[in-house]
């Protein structure tokens, strides 16, 4: 693929326009497909890992690899589980049709509720953003991006994907395979709305701070509040607004 696997170029109004990639990637595990996500190519087996630890279906690093045909898009994982999936709607959406405590019930199985620490400052919450590299999006307008902080507000890891839940567990991914969870006195960023599986993930992925430049669901908050998460939105041009896990904030 020319140029990045993050975009390729495409004719627009007689010019040449850069456009984000989008593709369907296969998860197996064992050799039986599990999952079918849309997805920017790259960084397949982070995105894998991350996906099951945030399903709460593996619980430490798998031997991953891309299939022998590259053009399947397909990635393969070790099995076994730690459940059995069965017919389960992964909250990945929306729309799974799951009611507020049935989600919260099924996160808490997961996830236990996080440590007091670390105490931030409201404008290094403000200012994550800003340190969010996201080549890609200026490129092309159309990736998000979640970035893994560490306590003074350095980045440790970003990736950028067309959707928003792919970035998060890609670095998710990556830091199960860096030995960096459970992400105690860490922060996670992200360029978008915050919606109740971005919190999710970062709860199980054990990480006190999760912020973004837009808005926060209602669910998305109560989950925050329920695990002990300093769930901050709207960060941008300096301010913020905190919508739980407010101790945390100086």
């Amino acid at each position: 693929m020319p140029g990045s696997p993050l975009y390729r170029e495409v004719e627009r109004d007689g010019e040449r326009d850069a456009v984000a990639v989008e593709e369907p990637l296969e998860i197996r595990v064992d050799g039986e497909p599990l999952s079918v996500t849309m997805r920017t190519p790259g960084h397949d087996e982070e995105l894998a890992l991350g996906f099951l630890y945030g399903e709460g279906l593996i619980d430490g690093p798998r031997q991953v690899g891309l299939s022998d045909d590259l053009a399947a898009n397909v990635v393969e994982v070790a099995g076994p589980l730690r459940r059995d999936p069965g017919r389960r709607c992964f909250y990945t959406t929306s729309s799974c049709g799951v009611c507020g405590k049935g989600a919260l019930e099924e996160v808490a199985v997961a996830s236990a509720p996080l440590p007091s620490g670390p105490r931030v400052e409201r404008s290094l919450l403000a200012d994550l953003p800003e340190r969010l590299r996201q080549p890609g999006f200026e490129r092309t307008g159309g990736l998000h991006a979640t970035g893994l902080f560490d306590a003074t507000g350095e980045p440790l890891l970003v990736r950028e994907d067309v959707g928003r839940h792919n970035a998060m567990d890609k670095v998710v991914g990556a830091a199960l395979g860096q030995g960096l969870l459970p992400l105690h006195d860490r922060a996670l960023c992200v360029s978008g709305r915050l919606s109740f599986e971005l919190v999710q993930k970062a709860a199980i992925a054990g990480c006190p701070v999760l912020v973004g430049v837009g808005a926060p669901s209602s669910l998305a908050i109560e989950l925050a509040a329920d695990r002990g998460i300093t769930l901050a939105g709207f960060a941008r041009r300096g301010t913020v607004n905190v919508y739980a896990g407010s101790d945390r904030v100086c």
